[in-house]
């Protein structure tokens, strides 16, 4: 499947337009867009479908999410800043806990 990676242009942050934070997940944006859908159907207000489907179409791509945070980051700031909402918290656990479970049999 081919698509095309050309943004839509909004005249406002997709985010907005739906109403979701800048770190929501897949879920949050489809829930949000179809409420949104709901809320403006196509035959009662056609520019504001088309525009809720256009930040869609934005925020449920990956491609797209990511040209979108790169896009709208202050210049000046590193990539470890960029990039902290997105960090993952893994906790590793020490040799310390295997011993103590291995210890007690």
């Amino acid at each position: 499947m081919t698509r095309n990676y050309d943004l839509p242009i909004l005249d406002q942050n997709p985010q907005n337009i739906l109403g979701v934070p800048q770190d929501a997940k897949a879920g949050e944006i489809r829930t949000a867009y179809l409420n949104k859908i709901k809320e403006y159907p196509p035959e009662k207000f056609p520019a504001k479908f088309e525009r809720v489907r256009d930040a869609y179409t934005i925020l449920s791509d990956v491609r797209y999410r990511i040209r979108l945070m790169f896009q709208s980051a202050d210049p000046e700031a590193s990539l470890e800043t960029l990039l902290n909402n997105q960090k993952q918290n893994r906790q590793s656990v020490g040799p310390e806990a295997w011993f103590d479970a291995l210890g007690e049999r």
